[in-house]
C-alpha cells in the first residue's frame, strides 16, 4: 500500500508543476520569451528588454526578480493576477466604469495613449504584441540620441527627475540580470505573427506616425509610453 501511495504522490508532483505553466512555459518565462522575439525583430538588445520587463512588472520569487505577464497598473495602483482571464476581466470592468489610464502586460503599455494601436484591450495583453510595441518604441527613442538607458528613461517619462529615478532602478536590475545563453527566437504561432504584422501596419498609418517615422501616440501632453501616479514596483496586489 505504501508503494502505491508513493507512486501516486510521485505522479501528482509533475501535474502540480504543469499547473503553474502557461502553455509550455512557466508564467514567469512568458515575458522573457516575448522579449527575446521582439529583441530579434527590432534589434533591441535582449538584456535591455529583459531588464525593462522586470522594471515594469518584476516581483521577487524564490530569491529572483521575475516579470509577470498578467500585471495591471490601474490609475497608479499595481495588481498581479494569476492568469490572463482574471487580468482581462479586471481591466474590462474598470474600462466599463470609465477608467482610461491603466498599463497592461509584460511591458505595461498604457491604454490612454496607446490603446488605438491595438484592436482591443485583450490584444494589448498578448505578450508578443505587448513586447513588439515596447521594442518599436525603444528603438524610436534611441534614434533621438543617447544610449539605451537614456531611451529607457524616456520610455517611462520625459520629465527628467522621473526618468532619472526610473533609470536608476533599471540599471540596478540590468546589472543583476542572470546571463542567458544566446538562442534563436521562439517561433511564434501563425496567429500571433499575423497580429504583429497588423500592428506594424496600424503603427505606420498617418494618425499614429511620430516625427521619427515610427508609429506611436507616445507624446501627447508630453507623456511617454507609460503614465502612472506611482511606480508599479511599490504597489501590492
Amino acid at each position: 500500500m505504501r508503494l502505491i501511495l508513493l507512486a501516486i504522490a510521485l505522479a501528482i508532483v509533475p501535474l502540480l508543476s504543469v499547473a503553474h505553466h502557461t502553455g509550455d512555459r512557466p508564467r514567469d518565462a512568458v515575458c522573457d520569451a516575448a522579449a527575446r522575439n521582439a529583441s530579434a525583430r527590432h534589434d533591441v538588445p535582449l538584456e535591455v528588454m529583459r531588464a525593462l520587463t522586470r522594471t515594469e512588472t518584476g516581483r521577487a520569487r524564490q530569491g529572483q526578480l521575475e516579470p509577470w505577464p498578467w500585471t495591471i497598473n490601474m490609475e497608479g495602483t499595481g495588481h498581479w493576477f494569476d492568469n490572463r482571464a482574471e487580468a482581462l476581466r479586471f481591466a474590462l470592468d474598470h474600462h466599463a466604469r470609465g477608467a482610461r489610464s491603466f498599463d497592461v502586460g509584460c511591458f505595461q503599455i498604457n491604454f490612454r495613449w496607446h490603446g488605438e494601436a491595438f484592436e482591443s484591450i485583450e490584444t494589448m495583453f498578448d505578450q508578443n504584441l505587448n513586447a513588439d510595441y515596447a521594442a518599436r518604441f525603444l528603438k524610436e527613442l534611441k534614434a533621438e540620441g543617447g544610449d539605451w538607458t537614456r531611451a529607457v528613461g524616456k520610455y517611462h517619462s520625459r520629465t527628467p527627475t522621473l526618468a532619472a529615478k526610473y533609470t536608476n532602478r533599471f540599471e540596478r536590475i540590468l546589472a543583476n540580470l542572470s546571463p542567458v545563453e544566446p538562442a534563436a527566437p521562439v517561433e511564434l504561432p501563425e496567429e500571433a505573427s499575423v497580429l504583429i504584422a497588423d500592428l506594424g501596419v496600424r503603427l505606420s498609418t498617418p494618425q499614429h506616425a511620430s516625427p521619427g517615422g515610427v508609429a506611436l501616440t507616445a507624446f501627447n501632453n508630453g507623456q511617454s509610453l507609460l503614465t502612472r501616479a506611482k511606480p508599479l514596483f511599490g504597489a501590492t496586489q
